[in-house]
């Protein structure tokens, strides 16, 4: 029977081939993909080592240690998505902004033919 530290572990491992496969197949941009492996390696560094979440628990006065976990999981999760939509809001402003600079074009065009 496998203890649930290996069970995590492997999870965590798995995860982080995953996301390794996805870069490797040109799915993932690699900027994006340091963050999640970072998110795999803590998986796996508080699945092998569990005194690591109950020390920092302890230092942080979290009585219960797997609360403080899955807190950090939220909070990462959390700057994720806002990542997400910041980088979201730059793409959907620069697209925005080619539109309307082909739109200039496109009419500079059509003003240039109906003068001759």
């Amino acid at each position: 029977m496998m203890s649930y530290q290996l069970t995590t572990a492997l999870i965590g491992i798995g995860f982080a081939v995953c996301v390794l496969l996805l870069v490797g197949r040109d799915r993932l941009h690699t900027r994006y993909s340091l963050q999640w492996l970072a998110a795999a390696g803590g998986v796996v560094l508080f699945a092998m080592v569990p005194q690591f979440a109950d020390r920092v628990a302890h230092a942080l006065g979290v009585s219960y240690p797997p609360t403080l976990v899955l807190l950090l999981a939220l909070i990462l999760l959390g700057v994720k998505c806002l990542v997400m939509d910041i980088d979201r809001s730059r793409q959907e402003r620069a697209l925005r902004r080619l539109t309307q600079q082909l739109a200039l074009l496109e009419g500079g065009r059509q003003g240039e033919g109906d003068g001759n």
